[in-house]
């Protein structure tokens, strides 16, 4: 993928115009069927493997000389890219000058993805010959293929381009596809432009799995990236393919955050494009950043990803400007963020918790997470920039803090749990799951310091205790809801699956607070994990517990890539080195997990205030600054 292009097929490399097959752009399908037959024959797959994000490579062989015998004497290589490009070559081993004909059957529905996902997309279209390829043309849609050499023979009834390929002995032969909307020019992704927006970032070190994970990861934002119609220098990523390959408000901030290792143009452009989506007043709803509802299984109503992405933005804001955001850009985006943050002060009100969603939800744990860390980080950046309110926020962040310690915590005899959210009548409603993660993730303030979280260190502990025992570390990862609880389904969203980025913050969390063993048990979990999936991490798979000899298994409806398991792996690694930087004040602070949980870690190709950064963490857990920008110092 380079979105917007999108190319899927099975191992194969056919595509054959069944299930999701195809070339797509803007999540239309410009081609179904790309079906290669060699003198008469398909090719007999033999290698298939993703070379990089947006690109794949196919291998197959076959015997074309009948004095061949039983080995094969043609390779046929297809060269797949996401931008609608195909090129299939043909190697001839044979000791004697070869003459093939090669056919590729061709077709296309020009359905839009959602109703393929559904299965309501029509039949295939009919085609017309164009140009040296083929056509096909809806009221709304038009999509063409075209081909170099040009064919021998193109027959639009069958779909069907001809060629006889002439092959000297040992020689190659190729042909090149290109797919193309209707009247459209070439391709063009936003991850393709001339500068990227992320720091190309290296892992190295003990563990050789780290490298392949944070290279792929690097890879995969940067082919999820989309650009602001209106504003093409915004950039923004997609959520994940292929079901999600647009704008998502909740999961573009938090995958920018995440991100911002890589540098802060992501952010900028996310919080700029998400400004603009910012709701007017007068209103209850003034100043909220629109988004969807999601299922929260079957314990809770669906929450509102609104109330989320409103609550993210100023936290993303501040610490992209700890980060090295630009002040004029700050400047320019404090407005916005204090929009959010005067919803979030007259959606609660007189009260104490805040409802999602609103007005008549349940008061979510994870919800007064990102409550209390807005409201702090907003204070911080309000405080900076000498605008009102801070004073109130923080009054309020700590009048939350205080009732939650008593009404979200239920005692038991295990040492007690935090309730995943309080009933609109008050009640707990007892069920532990993953979402407990965000307690554990207070958001970064100046000279390194951490804000200070809802749990005190007695419930800290606690809650690190639960999430390391089997009932919801799967082995792989962090399950979202424990395996005791009801309504547990190893398959299910919200209820058992292991979310990438939920344990990426559990590890990041555990970590800032201490907690190594547990941080540990769960990164070692998911890089083998890791190791399943190719090094792609999807953004879910199943909760199943591991087992000797076993593998994680793939969820079925799980986006992969997507953009926030890709960036859940640089917040794993910038955790491990415990990088906290204060781009104003010019200092970053390392407070590196010192048990090594994967020995001495290289990182390299950071960005803090706009410049290179690199660090190495040795065995002993120890942190060394190899480059940083110049005057940037050491934070005690």
């Amino acid at each position: 993928m380079a979105l917007p292009g999108l190319a899927i097929s099975g191992a194969q490399g056919q595509l054959t115009g069944t299930g999701l097959d195809g070339f797509y752009r803007g999540g239309r399908r410009l081609l179904s069927r790309c079906q290669v037959r060699v003198a008469g024959r398909e090719p007999q797959p033999v290698h298939a493997r993703m070379t990089g994000a947006d690109s794949a490579r196919f291998v197959g062989t076959l015997r074309a000389s009948p004095a061949a015998g039983p080995d094969p004497d043609v390779v046929v290589e297809r060269t797949r890219h996401a931008d609608g490009t195909e090129r299939i070559t043909l190697r001839s081993a044979a000791p004697r000058p070869l003459r093939l004909p090669v056919e590729i059957a061709l077709g296309t529905d020009l359905a839009e993805l959602g109703a393929i996902v559904s299965g309501t997309a029509g039949p295939e279209l009919p085609a017309s010959v164009h140009d040296s390829g083929l056509r096909w043309a809806t009221a709304g849609a038009a999509a063409c293929v075209t081909a170099g050499p040009p064919p021998s023979d193109a027959l639009a009834s069958a779909g069907l381009l001809r060629w006889d390929l002439e092959l000297a002995a040992g020689g190659t032969a190729a042909v090149e596809l290109r797919v193309r909307p209707g009247g459209a020019g070439p391709l063009r992704a936003a991850g393709h432009a001339a500068t990227s927006p992320f720091a190309p970032a290296r892992a190295a070190g003990d563990d050789p799995r780290v490298a392949a994970l944070l290279h792929a990861a690097v890879g995969d934002l940067q082919a999820l990236l989309l650009r602001d119609p209106a504003h093409p220098s915004d950039t923004y990523l997609a959520a994940g393919t292929p079901w999600r390959c647009g704008m998502a408000p909740a999961e573009a901030l938090a995958a920018a955050r995440m991100a911002l290792p890589l540098g802060t143009r992501l952010a900028a452009g996310t919080l700029r494009a998400l400004a603009r989506t910012q709701l007017p007043g007068p209103g209850p709803r003034a100043g909220m950043i629109p988004g969807p509802r999601r299922d929260a299984g079957p314990h809770l109503p669906p929450s509102c990803t609104g109330t989320e992405a409103t609550l993210l933005f100023p936290v993303l804001l501040a610490e992209a400007r700890r980060w090295g955001l630009p002040e004029q850009e700050t400047k320019e985006l404090l407005p916005a963020a204090e929009r959010c943050l005067a919803w979030l002060r007259s959606t609660v009100g007189d009260g104490t918790y805040l409802p999602d969603p609103h007005p008549a939800g349940p008061a979510r744990c994870e919800t007064q997470a990102h409550a209390h860390r807005a409201a702090l980080l907003g204070a911080d950046l309000l405080d900076a920039y000498d605008r009102p309110g801070a004073t109130d926020l923080r009054q309020w962040a700590e009048t939350l803090r205080t009732a939650f310690r008593t009404d979200f915590w239920i005692e038991d005899r295990g040492g007690g749990r935090p309730a995943a959210a309080l009933a609109p009548d008050g009640r707990p409603v007892p069920h532990l799951t993953a979402a407990a993660v965000h307690l554990l993730d207070a958001g970064l303030l100046g000279a390194g310091r951490l804000a200070t979280g809802l749990l005190d260190k007695v419930h800290a502990e606690q809650l690190a205790r639960l999430l390391g025992t089997p009932a919801m570390d799967a082995g792989w990862g962090l399950r979202s809801l424990a395996a005791r609880e009801a309504g547990h389904n190893p398959f299910g969203h919200r209820t058992g699956s292991v979310r990438v980025q939920e344990t990426a913050l559990a590890v990041a969390g555990l970590a800032a607070a201490g907690y190594e063993r547990e941080a540990g048990g769960l990164l070692r979990g998911l890089l083998d994990a890791a190791e399943h999936f190719g090094h792609r991490l999807p953004e879910m798979f199943a909760g199943e517990q591991r087992s000797a000899g076993g593998a994680p298994l793939p969820h079925p409806a799980a986006c992969r890539p997507a953009a926030t398991a890709a960036a859940a792996v640089v917040l794993m690694f910038t955790a491990l080195a415990g990088i906290r930087p204060d781009a104003p004040a010019r200092t970053v602070t390392l407070r590196p997990v010192r048990s090594a949980p994967l020995g001495e870690l290289v990182l390299t190709g950071l960005r803090i205030a706009g410049a290179p950064f690199a660090v190495r963490i040795s065995r002993l857990g120890l942190a060394v600054v190899e480059e940083a920008a110049d005057g940037l110092q050491l934070g005690a």
